[in-house]
């Protein structure tokens, strides 16, 4: 009777094992078994020794640079070098309160961009308790002129030290995160073609955990049927799972729960796609009534203070930019003027903040007799993830190569074409930030919520443009365009404007 009790175990292994793809055995491979050497032990140590070194380059840079005798002759430089030394580990503390280690392994699509308002507070409170602690206890006799060198050259090589060490990090097959998706339907097969198309999440869809899987989109009909959730733990445990996406599926709500509470005796992260999760953004909070968790979506409307506050950012970051980019602006003109008849910009209708209408201007990349029934009729098209289809490279995009000049493919290449939007931002039309300004007969196709994308100022650049691009559908560009407009903050604001040139330079904006 014993040897049943041992096959069984063995025989579901074998049979889920057998599923697992190239790539999942490259990374159990690399690990070898082990459980403990995962993303988070990873990221955690290369961004503290990142810290520690940003810190203490600071630190040295503001003494070289700022060195001056003590006024009561008592402290010289190697002392004040060693205090500081002395004090790292209350800044490694102060910078765990700000949960700047933790971000990683529980967030997939976690960036330096998202660290940078707390690396902001920490050494600036890091840097002001320093300077008073010295001053209060006579421990050193503290320099103003060195306290604002430490402050800046801390910010900037902690943030320029920890975009470093992830980029490392993310070179290493540790940094993968095995992940699997419980719910096979439409909503399962959105999250799995978004984790296929950015591998620079560090997930590796492993498969799909569902008993009554639908038919699956061309896109994700290669990932893997791992069986029905009862098979779950077996999946786990077969392949050193690490993030487990619940999304819906056809088990009851009871079932789901037991299913959900058992992943807690496993190290995972989980995450869980909300019922209603068209209306949940970043900025809404789960507050508690008498034990009860509920969602808060604040009004999706700005308000006055902080129409002013982007519109000031608008200003100054667009003549900034116009004056730095003008050598460019006149060599993209006289290419394109030498490159074939017509216009050197192109202006079209687009519809801005409260659906007013302005003129756009872009550089021309187009021949001037394009038909513009074929952009509308594709816009139809791929109003829905079910209805549209991806091209060959895997983009929802419009492919007109007989009708882009040849300078124009490099100018849509690099984005540079949409720079003369930047005049557009100065005389009030546009944004730096904010959904893409839609043409309008593409209302058309809206559905009654995106609508409220028009509740903001249209933007060069957004949330659909920095993390989609031509990889999501018309449709799922106008959700995106929603969530950035209910989950707006000033910090959101400069995380995209941040993130857009990394964007650019590193190819993604091609999409």
């Amino acid at each position: 009777m014993s040897e049943p009790a041992v096959v069984r175990p063995l025989d579901a292994y074998q049979e889920v094992v057998a599923l697992a793809s190239e790539e999942t055995y490259r990374v159990l491979r690399h690990r070898g078994g082990a459980t403990t050497r995962r993303r988070g032990w990873l990221v955690r140590r290369a961004l503290l020794a990142a810290d520690v070194l940003g810190l203490t380059l600071a630190f040295t840079f503001a003494q070289v640079v700022f060195s001056s005798p003590s006024p009561t002759g008592r402290f010289g430089a190697s002392e004040e070098w060693l205090l500081f030394v002395a004090t790292i580990p209350a800044w490694v503390v102060l910078a765990k309160l700000y949960k700047l280690y933790d971000r990683d392994a529980e967030r997939a699509g976690h960036t330096t961009a998202d660290d940078a308002v707390g690396v902001f507070h920490l050494v600036t409170v890091g840097s002001w308790v320093f300077f008073v602690l010295s001053w209060w206890s006579g421990l050193a006799d503290p320099d103003l002129s060195k306290l604002v060198a430490l402050w800046v050259s801390a910010v900037v090589l902690v943030v320029v030290g920890r975009a470093l060490a992830r980029s490392l990090c993310r070179r290493s097959l540790s940094y993968v995160q095995n992940t699997i998706i419980v719910g096979a339907g439409d909503v399962g097969q959105l999250i799995a073609r978004k984790i296929l198309h950015h591998p620079e999440y560090g997930l590796n869809l492993v498969g799909f955990i569902d008993a009554s899987p639908r038919e699956r989109h061309s896109e994700v009909e290669d990932v893997t049927l791992l069986g029905p959730p009862s098979r779950l733990e077996t999946v786990i445990r077969a392949f050193d799972v690490e993030r487990v996406i619940v999304s819906f599926s056809s088990e009851s709500s009871d079932e789901m729960l037991a299913l959900i509470r058992e992943l807690n005796e496993h190290e995972i992260q989980v995450d869980i796609v909300p019922r209603l999760y068209e209306l949940v953004g970043p900025k809404d909070e789960i507050h508690m009534l008498e034990g009860l968790p509920l969602v808060g979506l604040p009004p999706a409307r700005l308000s006055r203070s902080s129409l002013l506050t982007k519109r000031a950012i608008d200003v100054v970051g667009a003549s900034i930019a116009l004056i730095l980019a003008a050598p460019l602006l006149a060599y993209i003109a006289v290419r394109i003027k030498l490159d074939s008849s017509g216009p050197v910009l192109f202006r079209q209708t687009r519809l801005g903040h409260d659906m007013r209408e302005f003129t756009a201007l872009k550089f021309r990349t187009m021949r001037v007799d394009v038909d513009a029934g074929v952009h509308r009729d594709y816009i139809k098209a791929t109003m829905s993830q079910q209805q549209a289809s991806a091209g060959g490279d895997g983009l929802y995009k419009l492919s007109r190569e007989d009708a882009v000049t040849p300078f124009g493919r490099w100018l849509r290449k690099t984005s540079l074409d949409e720079l003369p939007q930047l005049l557009n931002v100065l005389r009030g039309e546009m944004s730096l930030v904010g959904p893409r300004p839609c043409i309008p007969y593409e209302t058309e196709f809206f559905k009654p919520h995106h609508f409220e994308r028009f509740l903001v100022p249209q933007g060069i650049t957004g949330l659909w443009q920095v993390t989609a691009r031509a990889h999501s559908t018309f449709g799922e560009a106008l959700d995106m365009d929603v969530a950035y407009v209910r989950g707006w903050s000033l910090g959101l604001d400069l995380r995209l404007l941040f993130r857009t040139p990394v964007q650019l330079f590193s190819g993604r904006a091609t999409a």
